[in-house]
């Protein structure tokens, strides 16, 4: 079968491109490579005039803010629009997002529709920020979600720009198109099954895709200091809640002086952020989830003690126990600077979800069984 995914925001796409090219496939990745991640794509659609041209981008940007035009989206849709000719003999097509293009909502619609007519077998990825996600967060049905900072607090309606954009009528408008036109709607993880569930729309839920054969798993060793990674993408920082983690690492800093090294991190492209986490013992990734995103789902694999969302739905989902393979960060800096205290305290017990983590991996994220799942979905 000859696949083409459209977007790539976390590697998600690249590591089910690997295992579907080992179950015999050819698989083509078109993207812009997400800024500063500078994920690997096939096709790229980056606004390189805009962003790279020192005159160039000052220029657009200007632009931009006397009349609103984003040039750098209308690149993106031209340099799509010109690889359109490349896109032919392909069976299956799909987008990681509504907004894979990353363009302008009716310069999308008018790109798929000249891509659909070449492609009949379509489906649809929610793994991120997406219209019925974000109707459902302002339902205010969790105890907690991505939008619980903003709902709190109105005047950060500027960081949570990306996530509210899925509400105005153009973008809604694009989903609605592509729900339409679509035959498959998949699921990565609980953050965004639970909410399709709950917006009565039909999906299909396969958990990412991890490559169990390039992470290689790093036992933990005896160490004189515990090494804790907080890595920093202050595009999303807020809606990660962050600042949880920075408030109780002040406070184990304080408490723990002899026995931590903290090393804290900002915008690193991607194959720098996993080299820059590689000595560390325990990961701090995100507090407002119920399951893993794509970082955390990685490190788990190296052996990283990951905090993260693992709330009752994902431990019910997996039957595990309560930080088995993973801790359950919480929106409270008390409660993980205890669960911190405790792993300090007890090297033990990092050993031991060390090696849970990995396992965890390998049974429920292995990216050859998953690709085969894909297929499954795509040819049903």
């Amino acid at each position: 079968m000859k696949i083409l995914l459209v977007g790539e925001y976390s590697r998600l796409h690249n590591s089910l491109k690997e295992g579907l090219v080992l179950l015999g496939h050819k698989v083509t990745i078109i993207g812009c490579g997400d800024k500063f991640k500078q994920f690997p794509v096939d096709y790229s659609i980056y606004a390189k005039i805009c962003n790279d041209n020192k005159i160039a981008n000052f220029l657009f940007k200007s632009i931009r803010k006397v009349i609103g035009l984003d040039f750098e989206k209308i690149e993106k849709a031209i340099r799509f629009y010109l690889l359109l000719p490349k896109l032919n003999g392909y069976h299956h097509v799909q987008l990681i997002n509504s907004d894979a293009l990353e363009t302008y909502p009716v310069l999308s619609r008018f790109l798929y529709k000249k891509l659909f007519k070449k492609i009949k077998n379509r489906s649809l990825l929610i793994c991120g920020d997406e219209t019925p996600i974000v109707d459902y967060w302002f339902k205010k049905e969790l105890k907690y979600s991505v939008l619980t900072p903003y709902f709190e607090d109105n005047s950060l309606k500027k960081q949570f720009k990306f996530p509210l954009k899925y509400r105005i009528e153009n973008y809604r408008k694009t989903f609605e198109w592509l729900k339409d036109n679509c035959q498959k709607l998949i699921t990565s993880d609980l953050d965004y099954e639970i909410p399709m569930q709950k917006m009565g729309l039909p999906t299909t839920f396969i958990p990412n895709p991890i490559n169990v054969d390039t992470i290689a798993f790093q036992p933990i060793e005896n160490a004189d200091k515990i090494v804790i990674f907080l890595g920093i993408n202050r595009l999303s920082s807020i809606k990660k809640g962050i600042s949880y983690f920075e408030k109780a690492l002040e406070i184990i800093r304080e408490q723990y002086a002899d026995k931590i090294e903290i090393i804290r991190t900002e915008n690193m492209p991607y194959n720098e952020y996993i080299v820059a986490y590689n000595k560390a013992h325990i990961i701090l990734d995100q507090v407002f989830a119920y399951d893993q995103g794509y970082n955390a789902l990685e490190a788990m694999a190296k052996g990283k003690v990951v905090f993260t969302g693992a709330e009752i739905e994902f431990l019910n989902q997996y039957k595990l126990q309560e930080d088995e393979v993973c801790i359950n960060s919480l929106p409270n800096e008390n409660e993980i600077t205890a669960k911190l205290s405790f792993l300090i305290e007890h090297p033990e017990k990092i050993k031991e979800i060390s090696k849970n983590a990995r396992n965890f991996i390998e049974k429920e994220h292995d990216y050859k069984i998953i690709a085969a799942k894909y297929l499954v979905c795509w040819e049903a």
